[in-house]
């Protein structure tokens, strides 16, 4: 009696934990039913319709707002860049000003300075500013690995506020250029550089502006200011000293940008940061890889952005291009056809939007090349070809060793010994001549020249620099002494054709 009470009980277990098997299953799968409804619901709610954040690209590797494999790829190809150059102390004696001149005027001290370079390849190529290296007697570069080694300036361009460094080194981590012209407003971007001299920094930001003309170079009073060419991109990644020379790259690595200028009334980061465009970097590395000396394209116009006021005094219906205001004589403008009041709008079928857009696209081709150039006159559109042409009015490349060239002279950087005997802190000896225009001039071997047109001369760099810049027929005054005299020379060099 009692098995069958028991069995019936066992029985009775059995079938009403099936029941709840079978109900809990139910419940279950109506569970899972409404999460995929409400899935399927929330999938169509997002829905762009094919529209995506352009810096967020489908095949990126990272995550949404993951700035990690950008940040860990750039790092290791920023380099820390020290320099030393002498400075002039603050302090005059008039005794001394008088009998003796301005050569014994103040007391030299070494300066240290600092900032940042892109290795751009692995064999030790490194884009920095010109800023950073323009005054320096000795540069040398740390890497992110520890490493510290003495670089060589390939050549600058203060046009552009540019400099390329050379490391004795192989097998260097590098960063790619990417397009500068491609970057949207609000797309995030990383800069990385050595703020303070406390070691590789990286911070975000986004594209507050593109084609930014803050007047710096010019304000700067650098070298080549005439020609200052400057299209920088805006952004609140905060950058501070040292950080110049530093890369600034977009959310996949790529370099789009050296970090160059902030805007700031105390001299550290209030918001707003300035870099050169890749687009701009990567044409003057290459030149002077290629040329010793950047080839710089010229229309030889005056030009100025387009107001209210301009566009009242000219009759202008249009306020984006470039207003001509005035035509070289004999220039690749003037002898296209190209007239004062016109406005150029296009460049080989690219829309210009103003000033700065107009030196961009023109900083990009060569002397030499052809480009169709479309303009608005008294309302109606006309097409130019033009044949651009460089600083000299020709159509020519011209390489920094045809520079010395023409020169007629070998030259050499002086020691600290030499410094010392002679008391000066810098200077470049001319150690054999040929002819040329230092001969023609008079000046004989051994003259160690300190300034061409009131600019200091540091290195044989400096003298490639101006010289490449002088018209053919033009004078430049050159300023030196001799090893051994008191005197200061002044030649006067007539650059030939």
């Amino acid at each position: 009696m009692n098995f069958k009470r028991n069995l019936g009980t066992i029985l009775t277990a059995i079938v009403t934990a099936l029941l709840t098997v079978v109900i809990y299953s139910s419940i279950t799968d109506n569970g899972n039913q409404s999460e995929k409804v409400s899935v399927s619901k929330r999938s169509f709610e997002n829905d762009t319709n094919g529209i995506h954040f352009t810096n967020l690209p489908a095949d990126f590797q990272a995550d949404q707002f993951n700035f990690t494999l950008a940040a860990e790829n750039t790092v290791h190809a920023v380099a820390h860049v020290k320099t030393k150059f002498t400075r002039d102390a603050q302090y005059s004696n008039p005794f001394y000003e008088f009998f003796f001149g301005d050569r014994y005027q103040r007391p030299q001290r070494e300066v240290e300075g600092m900032g940042s370079g892109v290795i751009i390849s692995s064999d030790g190529y490194i884009v920095t500013n010109n800023h950073v290296v323009e005054r320096a007697d000795n540069v040398a570069v740390t890497l992110n690995d520890g490493r510290t080694m003495e670089a060589e300036i390939v050549g600058n361009d203060p046009a552009t506020d540019l400099a390329l460094l050379k490391i004795d080194a192989k097998d260097l981590p590098s960063l790619k250029f990417g397009s500068s012209q491609d970057i949207k407003l609000g797309e995030w971007v990383l800069a990385v550089g050595n703020p303070f001299d406390i070691g590789t920094t990286v911070t975000a930001g986004i594209v507050s502006a593109k084609g930014r003309n803050i007047g710096v170079l010019r304000q700067r009073g650098q070298q080549g200011n005439q020609l200052a060419i400057e299209s920088f991109i805006q952004t609140d990644a905060a950058v501070n000293k040292g950080n110049s020379g530093g890369a600034l790259v977009n959310i996949e690595g790529e370099l789009i940008g050296i970090n160059a200028a902030i805007a700031s009334p105390t001299g550290s980061y209030s918001g707003y940061s300035f870099a050169i465009p890749a687009a701009i970097a990567k044409k003057v590395v290459e030149d002077l890889i290629k040329y010793g000396e950047v080839q710089r394209a010229m229309l030889n116009v005056q030009i100025s952005n387009i107001n209210d006021q301009i566009a009242k005094e000219f009759d202008l219906e249009t306020y984006k291009g470039a207003l001509v205001r005035a035509v070289g004589r004999d220039g690749a403008a003037d002898k296209s056809g190209i007239k004062p009041g016109d406005v150029i709008i296009q460049v080989d079928g690219k829309d210009i939007k103003d000033v700065a857009d107009l030196q961009t696209t023109i900083n990009s081709y060569r002397p030499g090349e052809e480009v169709t150039v479309t303009v608005k006159r008294e309302g109606k559109e006309k097409q130019f070809d033009v044949t651009l042409r460089n600083r000299q009015g020709s159509t020519e490349l011209v390489t920094s060793e045809q520079t010395l060239e023409k020169l007629g002279a070998q030259f050499k950087s002086i020691d600290e010994k030499l410094k010392q005997r002679i008391g000066i802190s810098y200077g470049v000896q001319v150690v054999s001549l040929e002819e040329g225009a230092l001969s023609n001039a008079d000046i004989r071997e051994g003259f160690i020249i300190t300034a061409i047109e009131g600019r200091k001369i540091r290195n044989v760099n400096d003298i490639k620099q101006i010289f490449s810049e002088v018209p053919a027929g033009s004078k430049v005054r050159v300023e030196g002494l001799y090893p051994g005299g008191d005197y200061v020379y002044v030649y006067q060099v007539e650059m030939p054709e």
